[in-house]
Protein backbone atom coordinates (compact mmCIF):
# COMPACT_ATOMS: atom_id res chain seq x y z
CA UNK A 1 0.00 0.00 0.00
CA UNK A 2 1.16 3.58 -0.59
CA UNK A 3 2.53 5.61 2.34
CA UNK A 4 2.49 9.40 2.75
CA UNK A 5 5.62 9.34 4.94
CA UNK A 6 9.14 8.34 4.10
CA UNK A 7 10.29 6.78 7.35
CA UNK A 8 9.08 3.94 9.57
CA UNK A 9 9.02 6.34 12.51
CA UNK A 10 6.51 8.52 10.65
CA UNK A 11 4.37 5.49 9.90
CA UNK A 12 4.40 4.45 13.55
CA UNK A 13 3.41 7.92 14.66
CA UNK A 14 0.48 7.89 12.25
CA UNK A 15 -0.58 4.44 13.39
CA UNK A 16 -0.69 5.51 17.03
CA UNK A 17 -3.26 8.18 16.11
CA UNK A 18 -5.58 5.89 14.22
CA UNK A 19 -8.31 3.98 16.07
CA UNK A 20 -7.74 0.70 14.31
CA UNK A 21 -7.49 -2.86 15.45
CA UNK A 22 -4.14 -4.24 16.54
CA UNK A 23 -4.05 -6.77 13.76
CA UNK A 24 -4.66 -4.12 11.07
CA UNK A 25 -1.92 -2.02 12.63
CA UNK A 26 0.44 -4.97 12.50
CA UNK A 27 -0.31 -5.43 8.80
CA UNK A 28 0.55 -1.77 8.16
CA UNK A 29 3.75 -2.12 10.15
CA UNK A 30 4.79 -5.26 8.32
CA UNK A 31 3.99 -3.63 4.98
CA UNK A 32 6.04 -0.58 5.93
CA UNK A 33 8.96 -2.85 6.78
CA UNK A 34 8.60 -4.68 3.46
CA UNK A 35 7.94 -7.97 5.23
CA UNK A 36 7.51 -11.01 3.00
CA UNK A 37 4.25 -12.91 3.68
CA UNK A 38 4.53 -16.56 4.56
CA UNK A 39 3.07 -19.06 2.13
CA UNK A 40 2.32 -22.64 2.52
CA UNK A 41 -2.06 -27.30 6.17
CA UNK A 42 -5.26 -28.64 6.92
CA UNK A 43 -10.10 -28.91 10.70
CA UNK A 44 -13.12 -28.02 9.56
CA UNK A 45 -14.25 -25.41 7.09
CA UNK A 46 -16.41 -23.99 9.87
CA UNK A 47 -13.31 -22.56 11.57
CA UNK A 48 -12.83 -18.86 11.02
CA UNK A 49 -10.69 -16.09 12.43
CA UNK A 50 -11.91 -14.42 15.60
CA UNK A 51 -11.79 -10.76 16.49
CA UNK A 52 -8.51 -9.43 17.80
CA UNK A 53 -8.77 -8.76 21.51
CA UNK A 54 -6.03 -6.23 22.13
CA UNK A 55 -6.14 -2.49 21.64
CA UNK A 56 -3.59 -0.10 20.21
CA UNK A 57 -1.81 2.52 22.26
CA UNK A 58 -2.40 3.02 25.97
CA UNK A 59 -5.64 1.77 27.39
CA UNK A 60 -7.26 0.69 30.60
CA UNK A 61 -6.23 -2.88 29.87
CA UNK A 62 -2.58 -1.94 29.57
CA UNK A 63 -2.31 -3.33 26.03
CA UNK A 64 0.40 -1.93 23.79
CA UNK A 65 1.35 -2.31 20.16
CA UNK A 66 4.64 -4.13 20.76
CA UNK A 67 4.71 -7.81 19.83
CA UNK A 68 6.33 -8.62 23.19
CA UNK A 69 3.41 -7.14 25.13
CA UNK A 70 0.24 -7.53 23.08
CA UNK A 71 -2.81 -9.69 23.71
CA UNK A 72 -2.76 -12.66 21.34
CA UNK A 73 -5.69 -12.64 18.88
CA UNK A 74 -8.90 -14.35 19.87
CA UNK A 75 -9.62 -17.29 17.57
CA UNK A 76 -12.27 -19.95 17.22
CA UNK A 77 -11.95 -23.10 19.31
CA UNK A 78 -13.08 -24.98 16.22
CA UNK A 79 -15.49 -27.91 16.12
CA UNK A 80 -13.41 -30.17 18.40
CA UNK A 81 -12.73 -28.25 21.63
CA UNK A 82 -13.60 -31.03 24.08
CA UNK A 83 -14.16 -28.41 26.78
CA UNK A 84 -17.82 -29.13 27.49
CA UNK A 85 -19.19 -26.60 25.01
CA UNK A 86 -20.38 -29.12 22.41
CA UNK A 87 -21.17 -32.80 21.94
CA UNK A 88 -19.64 -35.89 20.42
CA UNK A 89 -21.12 -39.31 19.61
CA UNK A 90 -21.30 -40.13 23.33
CA UNK A 91 -22.82 -36.87 24.57
CA UNK A 92 -21.12 -33.77 25.95
CA UNK A 93 -17.39 -33.85 25.19
CA UNK A 94 -15.52 -32.48 28.19
CA UNK A 95 -11.87 -33.35 28.78
CA UNK A 96 -11.56 -30.66 31.46
CA UNK A 97 -13.27 -32.83 34.07
CA UNK A 98 -11.35 -36.04 33.34
CA UNK A 99 -9.19 -37.53 36.07
CA UNK A 100 -5.56 -37.04 35.09
CA UNK A 101 -6.16 -34.29 32.52
CA UNK A 102 -3.80 -31.96 34.41
CA UNK A 103 -0.52 -33.25 33.01
CA UNK A 104 2.50 -32.26 30.95
CA UNK A 105 2.76 -35.36 28.75
CA UNK A 106 -0.39 -35.52 26.64
CA UNK A 107 0.58 -38.35 24.28
CA UNK A 108 -1.47 -40.99 26.12
CA UNK A 109 -5.14 -41.04 27.06
CA UNK A 110 -6.26 -40.88 30.70
CA UNK A 111 -9.29 -41.77 32.81
CA UNK A 112 -9.48 -45.42 31.73
CA UNK A 113 -8.72 -44.92 28.03
CA UNK A 114 -5.50 -46.54 26.88
CA UNK A 115 -4.60 -45.12 23.48
CA UNK A 116 -1.23 -43.50 22.76
CA UNK A 117 -0.73 -41.05 19.89
CA UNK A 118 2.19 -41.77 17.53
CA UNK A 119 4.29 -39.14 15.81
CA UNK A 120 7.43 -37.02 15.92
CA UNK A 121 8.12 -35.86 19.51
CA UNK A 122 7.18 -32.24 20.09
CA UNK A 123 7.69 -30.11 23.18
CA UNK A 124 5.42 -27.06 23.38
CA UNK A 125 6.58 -24.24 25.63
CA UNK A 126 4.20 -21.31 26.09
CA UNK A 127 5.15 -18.32 28.21
CA UNK A 128 2.10 -16.49 29.50
CA UNK A 129 2.43 -12.76 30.16
CA UNK A 130 -0.18 -10.46 31.65
CA UNK A 131 -0.62 -7.47 29.34
CA UNK A 132 -2.71 -5.75 32.01
CA UNK A 133 0.34 -5.78 34.32
CA UNK A 134 3.07 -4.57 31.94
CA UNK A 135 3.51 -8.10 30.66
CA UNK A 136 4.66 -9.58 33.96
CA UNK A 137 4.80 -13.36 34.03
CA UNK A 138 1.27 -14.78 34.45
CA UNK A 139 2.28 -17.20 37.20
CA UNK A 140 -0.57 -19.43 38.34
CA UNK A 141 -2.64 -19.04 35.18
CA UNK A 142 -3.57 -22.26 33.38
CA UNK A 143 -3.70 -23.50 29.80
CA UNK A 144 -5.89 -26.17 28.24
CA UNK A 145 -4.25 -27.27 24.98
CA UNK A 146 -5.35 -29.65 22.23
CA UNK A 147 -4.48 -30.56 18.64
CA UNK A 148 -4.99 -33.22 15.99
CA UNK A 149 -3.20 -36.54 15.55
CA UNK A 150 -0.53 -37.37 13.00
CA UNK A 151 -3.38 -38.50 10.74
CA UNK A 152 -5.40 -35.32 11.27
CA UNK A 153 -8.09 -36.63 13.63
CA UNK A 154 -9.19 -35.29 17.01
CA UNK A 155 -9.62 -37.46 20.09
CA UNK A 156 -13.15 -37.42 21.55
CA UNK A 157 -14.57 -36.72 18.07
CA UNK A 158 -13.00 -38.47 15.09
CA UNK A 159 -13.97 -41.93 13.88
CA UNK A 160 -12.07 -44.61 15.75
CA UNK A 161 -10.82 -42.33 18.52
CA UNK A 162 -14.06 -41.00 20.03
CA UNK A 163 -13.27 -42.86 23.25
CA UNK A 164 -9.69 -41.58 23.42
CA UNK A 165 -8.64 -38.26 24.97
CA UNK A 166 -4.96 -38.01 24.10
CA UNK A 167 -3.38 -34.82 22.73
CA UNK A 168 -5.39 -32.84 25.29
CA UNK A 169 -4.12 -31.55 28.61
CA UNK A 170 -4.12 -28.81 31.22
CA UNK A 171 -1.07 -27.21 32.81
CA UNK A 172 -0.57 -24.52 35.47
CA UNK A 173 1.97 -21.83 34.67
CA UNK A 174 5.09 -21.81 36.84
CA UNK A 175 6.65 -18.77 38.53
CA UNK A 176 7.92 -17.61 35.12
CA UNK A 177 4.49 -17.96 33.50
CA UNK A 178 5.61 -21.02 31.54
CA UNK A 179 3.58 -24.12 30.67
CA UNK A 180 5.19 -27.09 28.94
CA UNK A 181 3.54 -29.97 27.08
CA UNK A 182 5.15 -33.14 25.72
CA UNK A 183 3.22 -34.24 22.64
CA UNK A 184 3.60 -35.23 18.96
CA UNK A 185 3.87 -33.04 15.89
CA UNK A 186 0.33 -32.56 14.53
CA UNK A 187 -0.60 -33.58 11.01
CA UNK A 188 -2.13 -31.43 8.31
CA UNK A 189 -5.76 -32.12 7.54
CA UNK A 190 -7.56 -30.80 4.49
CA UNK A 191 -8.59 -27.14 4.64
CA UNK A 192 -6.38 -25.79 7.45
CA UNK A 193 -2.77 -24.92 8.03
CA UNK A 194 -1.36 -27.09 10.85
CA UNK A 195 -2.10 -25.52 14.21
CA UNK A 196 -2.50 -26.03 17.95
CA UNK A 197 -5.53 -24.82 19.90
CA UNK A 198 -5.42 -23.53 23.46
CA UNK A 199 -7.53 -21.78 26.08
CA UNK A 200 -6.14 -19.66 28.92
CA UNK A 201 -7.70 -19.63 32.38
CA UNK A 202 -6.93 -17.25 35.26
CA UNK A 203 -6.17 -20.13 37.66
CA UNK A 204 -5.90 -23.91 37.60
CA UNK A 205 -8.98 -24.17 39.81
CA UNK A 206 -11.03 -22.32 37.19
CA UNK A 207 -9.78 -24.51 34.34
CA UNK A 208 -12.46 -27.11 35.01
CA UNK A 209 -15.15 -25.05 33.26
CA UNK A 210 -14.94 -23.42 29.83
CA UNK A 211 -17.06 -20.54 31.09
CA UNK A 212 -14.00 -19.29 32.99
CA UNK A 213 -11.66 -19.05 30.02
CA UNK A 214 -10.20 -15.61 29.32
CA UNK A 215 -8.66 -16.34 25.92
CA UNK A 216 -9.07 -18.88 23.12
CA UNK A 217 -6.44 -18.88 20.41
CA UNK A 218 -4.25 -20.95 18.08
CA UNK A 219 -0.63 -21.00 17.00
CA UNK A 220 1.10 -22.10 13.82
CA UNK A 221 4.43 -23.60 12.71
CA UNK A 222 6.98 -22.28 10.18
CA UNK A 223 6.55 -23.69 6.69
CA UNK A 224 10.11 -25.05 6.61
CA UNK A 225 9.40 -27.09 9.73
CA UNK A 226 6.16 -28.43 8.26
CA UNK A 227 7.87 -29.56 5.07
CA UNK A 228 10.63 -31.27 7.02
CA UNK A 229 8.27 -33.03 9.44
CA UNK A 230 5.89 -34.24 6.75
CA UNK A 231 8.69 -35.84 4.74
CA UNK A 232 8.90 -38.52 7.46
CA UNK A 233 7.04 -41.81 7.83
CA UNK A 234 3.45 -41.55 9.05
CA UNK A 235 2.72 -38.08 7.68
CA UNK A 236 2.10 -38.97 4.03
CA UNK A 237 -1.42 -37.50 3.83
CA UNK A 238 -0.16 -34.24 5.31
CA UNK A 239 2.04 -33.63 2.28
CA UNK A 240 -0.86 -33.44 -0.19
CA UNK A 241 -3.09 -31.55 2.26
CA UNK A 242 -0.39 -28.95 2.88
CA UNK A 243 0.07 -28.46 -0.85
CA UNK A 244 -3.55 -27.28 -1.14
CA UNK A 245 -3.47 -24.62 1.58
CA UNK A 246 -1.33 -21.64 2.59
CA UNK A 247 -1.21 -19.07 5.36
CA UNK A 248 -2.69 -16.58 2.90
CA UNK A 249 -5.75 -18.77 2.25
CA UNK A 250 -6.18 -20.25 5.73
CA UNK A 251 -9.37 -18.90 7.31
CA UNK A 252 -7.71 -18.28 10.69
CA UNK A 253 -4.17 -17.17 9.84
CA UNK A 254 -4.85 -15.25 6.60
CA UNK A 255 -4.91 -11.94 8.48
CA UNK A 256 -1.41 -12.48 9.86
CA UNK A 257 0.64 -14.72 12.13
CA UNK A 258 2.87 -12.10 13.77
CA UNK A 259 1.69 -13.07 17.27
CA UNK A 260 0.87 -16.70 16.52
CA UNK A 261 3.92 -18.14 14.80
CA UNK A 262 5.87 -20.42 17.12
CA UNK A 263 9.65 -20.43 17.12
CA UNK A 264 10.78 -23.98 16.42
CA UNK A 265 14.09 -25.73 17.05
CA UNK A 266 15.13 -29.34 16.61
CA UNK A 267 14.58 -31.78 13.77
CA UNK A 268 12.31 -34.57 12.59
CA UNK A 269 14.64 -37.29 13.94
CA UNK A 270 15.19 -36.09 17.50
CA UNK A 271 12.02 -34.05 17.83
CA UNK A 272 11.04 -30.39 17.90
CA UNK A 273 10.61 -27.68 20.52
CA UNK A 274 8.00 -25.00 19.74
CA UNK A 275 8.09 -21.80 21.81
CA UNK A 276 5.65 -18.90 21.88
CA UNK A 277 4.98 -15.92 24.15
CA UNK A 278 1.25 -15.57 24.77
CA UNK A 279 -0.07 -12.21 25.90
CA UNK A 280 -3.34 -12.24 27.85
CA UNK A 281 -5.17 -9.70 29.97
CA UNK A 282 -5.86 -10.97 33.48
Amino acid sequence: MAHDHTTLADDLATMMNIAASRRQSLRWLLAGAAAIPLAGCGGGAEESSGTASSSTGSSGSGATTTAACTVIPEETGGPYPGDGTNRNANGVANALVLSGIVRSDIRASVAGASGVAAGIPLTIRLQLVNVAANCAAAAGAAVYLWHCTREGGYSLYSTGIVNENYLRGVQEADSQGVVTFQTIFPGCYDGRMPHVHFEVYPTLAKASSASNRVKTSQFAFPLATLNEAYATSGYATSVSNLARISFATDNVFSDGTALQMASVTGNATQGYVATLTVGVSL
